[in-house]
């Protein structure tokens, strides 16, 4: 199993996975780790949220792992030949099929941090005020989790040709854009005096 410390090194070296996109799933994996944490030793314990807290970041991990599979991918498909009118189209079709992938996998760690955020939300309202730094850290890094991800999404997207596929990955994500903000400003809310 790959370590934190190799994580970063590889994150930092001069290969281009892992990305924004596998970091930002790391960083939700963190505040999901943290919503657990808080749920664990709240003075009333919340299993529930214990339990969704646990299983979000076992698939935030995967959503890592799958950003930087797909990202490879668009890699490889750069890669390919294209010194003839045959190799131009099959590059092209490998490179559609990879941006596809590379969009979807951000989008879909952005719609885990989105429920992160909201595991964060439901902690805010319990009574858990000695751990509000922890909650509001979890809440912090959902949200710029789910922003790294939709700066992935978007940046395939200037790349991407299929309008259709664009269009309804851009509403979903201005849907969970939207739906963060408004999470994220009710935790701040519930914590200003801090």
């Amino acid at each position: 199993m790959e370590t934190l410390d190799d994580y970063l090194r590889r994150l930092a070296s001069n290969q281009p996975v892992p990305g924004g996109g596998s970091a930002a799933a790391l960083i939700a994996a963190v505040a999901a780790a943290l919503v657990a944490m808080v749920g664990r030793i709240a003075s009333a314990p919340l299993a529930d949220v214990v339990a969704e807290a646990d299983r979000l970041r076992d698939e935030l991990g995967a959503a890592r792992l799958r950003d930087e599979a797909a990202f490879a991918g668009v890699v490889a498909a750069q890669a390919l030949p294209k010194d003839d009118e045959a190799q131009v189209r099959c590059r092209r079709r490998a490179l559609d099929d990879a941006l596809l992938r590379a969009a979807e996998a951000p989008l879909h760690a952005a719609a885990l941090a989105l429920r992160v955020l909201e595991l964060a939300r439901r902690l805010s309202e319990a009574p858990t005020k000695s751990l509000a730094s922890d909650v509001g850290c979890a809440a912090e890094f959902a949200y710029a989790a789910l922003a790294g991800c939709a700066y992935n999404v978007r940046i395939n997207h200037k790349y991407m040709r299929d309008a259709a596929t664009i269009a309804s990955q851009a509403a979903t994500l201005a849907e969970y854009e939207n739906a963060g903000s408004k999470i994220l400003d009710r935790i701040r809310r519930a914590y200003k005096e801090l």
